[in-house]
């Protein structure tokens, strides 16, 4: 125990002594903010970052032009031993117009925060329960396309045991129930004509999109009250005197749980597929990006990281019952163990709004950001010095999907 806590006592005086450098990482990717998939600053900042320290083996571009990978060690333990090899990931995306909105950049600093200071916990131990590696993982596009799920597919997390990574809210939370989620791409295609000379001519997609949307709107007051279904009409037509011969609709789906996505899509498919009798339309129903998961729980990591977050002086309040939000994290946490806290930046405002992208390059959210870090790293901390828990944490993981199954 004594050793545990001299680890500890590591990790935080190193992130402490890299506060300056940490937060003008931060605040570079912050400053300069790219849509997902073309975050080229941010990805070249940060193996930057890792590559200065030799002791880190860096690959940029790692199965995504703009993912990357950094590794260290194995330490400690016997020659020979499996490796437990423990992931810190980085988000740094950021949104259109509104810039890091949700602090992706923030994320992108607790990952790396967390990994320097569990490296400073681990490199002067000669004896451990087993050998340590560190992986941090840049992983791209998650507020679109879904970056980790593609990494996923690429064999990226085949190594991991166990994973982190942190994002700013409102209050800190060792755990919120993020939802899935799935895009629908609907398009409609019928036959222009002029509106008023001879309008029996042509097929409205318009009309189509609207009673689409309308169906939806229907379709709502029949939905579970913690289902999500919203979209746009993303493509109306042209000109007001131009039968529209296109259209298109964009809609979110989110339900607490995968298995109960696919009966909204069948749902919301009806709803699409009527508008186009209704009309003579033709329809296109397409899911352009991947589907998100719900975060699985692990309740020891959850409780390892409130009792080291209290210590740093955390107050978690009580989690609420329902969160509307949805990460290609929850993907992972369905093949890794995981952790998804939350954390406090000294503001109350709303992610995706202009107030949080101010609040995200704020040097008044450093202290927060940096809070996480060592509970993140304190928690792999635990686990690493106590095979009990890392059992603990692989039980859980077991029993989560199987409850996610029934």
């Amino acid at each position: 125990m004594e050793k545990r806590q001299q680890m500890k006592d590591d990790l935080q005086l190193c992130i402490d002594s890299q506060k300056n450098e940490l937060y003008s990482l931060s605040r570079d990717i912050w400053s300069q903010p790219e849509l997902a998939g073309d975050e080229t600053h941010a990805h070249g900042r940060l193996v930057s970052f890792f590559t200065q320290d030799q002791t880190w083996t860096v690959e940029s571009h790692y199965k995504l032009q703009t993912a990357f990978r950094a590794s260290w060690g194995p330490m400690g333990g016997r020659e020979g031993e499996p490796v437990l090899n423990v992931g810190f990931l980085c988000e740094y995306d950021a949104l259109p117009d509104i810039g890091h909105a949700c602090g992706h950049n923030l994320i992108a600093e607790v990952g790396a925060a967390a990994a320097l200071g569990l490296r400073a916990a681990l490199e002067n131990q000669t004896e451990l329960p087993v050998p340590v590696k560190i992986t941090v993982l840049g992983t791209p596009a998650e507020e679109d396309i879904g970056g980790k799920i593609d990494l996923m597919k690429a064999g990226a997390f085949s190594d991991i045991d166990f994973v982190f990574m942190a994002h700013p809210a409102q209050q800190d939370a060792s755990f919120l129930p993020c939802v899935a989620m799935d895009e629908v791409s609907v398009k409609y295609c019928g036959k222009a004509s002029h509106a008023s000379a001879y309008p029996w001519e042509g097929v409205n997609a318009l009309d189509a999109a609207v009673l689409a949307y309308n169906n939806v709107s229907v379709l709502r007051q029949q939905l579970k009250p913690e289902w999500r279904l919203h979209g746009i009409i993303k493509h109306g037509g042209v000109k007001p005197n131009i039968i529209p011969d296109f259209t298109e609709l964009l809609f979110y789906l989110r339900t607490p749980l995968v298995r109960d996505l696919y009966i909204l899509k069948e749902k919301a498919e009806a709803c699409f597929r009527a508008a186009a009798v209704a009309t003579g339309c033709e329809v296109e129903i397409t899911y352009p990006s991947h589907e998100y998961h719900n975060i699985l729980p692990n309740a020891t990591l959850a409780n390892l990281y409130e009792n080291n977050g209290n210590i740093l002086g955390m107050e978690f309040e009580e989690q609420p019952a329902n969160f509307s939000g949805s990460t290609d994290f929850g993907n992972v946490s369905f093949i890794v163990p995981g952790i998804h806290p939350f954390f406090y930046i000294y503001t109350d405002a709303l992610n995706h709004t202009k107030e949080y992208t101010e609040a995200s390059g704020a040097e008044k959210a450093q202290f927060f950001t940096l809070r996480t870090a060592k509970a993140l790293a304190m928690t792999a901390v635990d686990v690493i010095c106590c095979a009990d828990l890392l059992r603990q944490v692989r039980e859980d993981f077991r029993l989560a999907k199987l409850k996610e199954k029934r």
